[in-house]
């Protein structure tokens, strides 16, 4: 780890003096790439699907969702910059086992059909833009996803990560493209409409899943944990209270420009797709990929190119996300030794529940199961999954035995139970549906 450490010190002076671009790229991190991973090709579909059907109208959601899905993403930095362990490794810790591996369980399965759902998406995506077998795109995805993030040297993975985000602007390119109604799309953003329906509770449901989704809290709290780790002045703030203001501020800091960067994104989706696809009365769309194709003969080729191509893109960006956060969550559970910064030979299991993830997603476009319809779906269990999620992390970062003298309090603790109250009754609005 000491090689890894200066390895990590040099590259990171070299960085700073560059000039104030790149000293930008170093201040931002794990909320940064957190809020630009939370916009891959499940969310592409959710948001497109929320567009076509529902017009500006759902544009709302999305002013609700960024102080909720800010607040909750901050607390789960702060938890790990806090203990010095992620997610899964205070659950390990300090609540009962069954509630651990119910906890991971949920996480992992949501993950697995997010990550199939996400692959099946990207060779969709390549095969509208250059032809070729769909199957065969999946499997070199995958591939590439695993190899880059078990191979590459930890800070150079961060950096392309980091790069990595420019595909998202391929939107905001889209949404400038078409003919936009600002006056329309702003009253849509401003003024909640809201259907008793259960199509509309779906959608919603679908958006709170894909905007606060329980695999970048566990992501961003790990890297929290990885980032003060490889450090050599950093310690967990628990036992280095001095350096807290400086760690809360940067979270911050780093945490709103992610989850401004996801919600900007999420925006110009919606936006896109409500002034081109719904429209033209549109409204059948199940996936990003479905979305694009619609796109041409509405909007032309140019936003047909851009929306597929970004989808291509998010992906590369989210799949070693999911994969990453499952392991870390498999991984402290079972006191394993994890990290990205690691070589593979120091943490085999770690990176072998990694690349068991990816693989068992992959698997998912070789079975029955309409990857599609997975893609759509994902969204809807990863939002009824952050419901327990969210309740325990919300409860442990209120504890002073594991947050030592800084539990989460006051406005963002209320933030908090808010996002967490405002996934509850999303989906306690679908359940009623469903059954009513």
């Amino acid at each position: 780890m000491t090689d890894v450490t200066s390895d990590v010190s040099r590259e990171q002076s070299n960085i700073v003096a560059k000039g104030p671009f790149q000293r930008f790229l170093r201040t931002i991190g794990p909320g940064f790439i957190t809020g630009a991973s939370d916009d891959d090709p499940s969310g592409i579909g959710t948001y497109s699907q929320a567009g076509a059907q529902l017009g500006f109208n759902i544009g709302w959601s999305m002013v609700l969702a960024f102080p909720l899905m800010a607040a909750i993403q901050e607390i789960s930095a702060r938890i790990g910059r806090t203990t010095g362990k992620g997610i899964s490794g205070n659950l390990s810790r300090h609540y009962p086992a069954s509630l651990l591996y119910f906890i991971v369980l949920l996480l992992f399965v949501a993950n697995v059909i997010n990550i199939g759902a996400d692959l099946s998406a990207m060779a969709d995506a390549l095969q509208l833009l250059v032809g070729g077998p769909s199957s065969l795109y999946v499997v070199a995805f995958a591939l590439v996803c695993v190899v880059a993030i078990v191979f590459l040297h930890y800070s150079r993975y961060v950096t392309i990560l980091k790069w990595t985000t420019l595909s998202l602007f391929a939107y905001v390119v889209a949404m400038f493209a078409v003919k936009m109604p600002w006056g329309e799309a702003a009253r849509g953003l401003l003024i909640p409409h809201v259907e008793w329906s259960g199509a509309f509770f779906t959608t919603l449901l679908a958006i709170l899943g894909t905007t606060i989704s329980p695999y970048l809290f566990f992501w961003q709290a790990s890297q929290e944990v990885e980032d003060e780790q490889l450090d050599p002045a950093a310690k967990p703030l628990r036992w280095a209270p001095w350096q807290a203001s400086k760690a809360f501020k940067r979270i911050r800091a780093d945490t709103l420009i992610g989850m401004a960067l996801s919600d900007l994104i999420a925006v110009a989706i919606i936006f896109t797709t409500a002034a081109t696809l719904h429209k033209a009365g549109v409204t059948d769309i199940a996936s990003s990929t479905d979305a694009a194709k619609a796109l041409e003969p509405v909007a032309g080729k140019f936003a047909f190119i851009v929306f597929a191509a970004g989808i291509v893109g998010t992906g590369l960006l989210a799949v070693p996300v999911l994969a990453g956060s499952a392991a870390f969550a498999v991984g402290e559970a079972m006191h394993w030794k994890v990290g990205l910064a690691r070589k593979p030979k120091e943490a085999v299991a770690f990176y072998g529940t990694l690349a068991a993830a990816t693989a068992l997603g992959t698997g998912i476009m070789f079975t029955p199961i309409d990857p599609i319809k997975a893609l759509y779906w994902s969204a809807v269990i990863n939002g009824v999954c952050a419901v327990p999620v969210m309740v325990v992390m919300m409860l442990m970062a209120g504890r002073g035995d594991i947050m030592g003298e800084f539990p989460v309090q006051g406005w963002l603790r209320s933030l908090g139970w808010l996002s967490t109250i405002a996934m509850a009754l999303a989906a306690l609005g679908l359940g009623v549906q469903w059954f009513v």
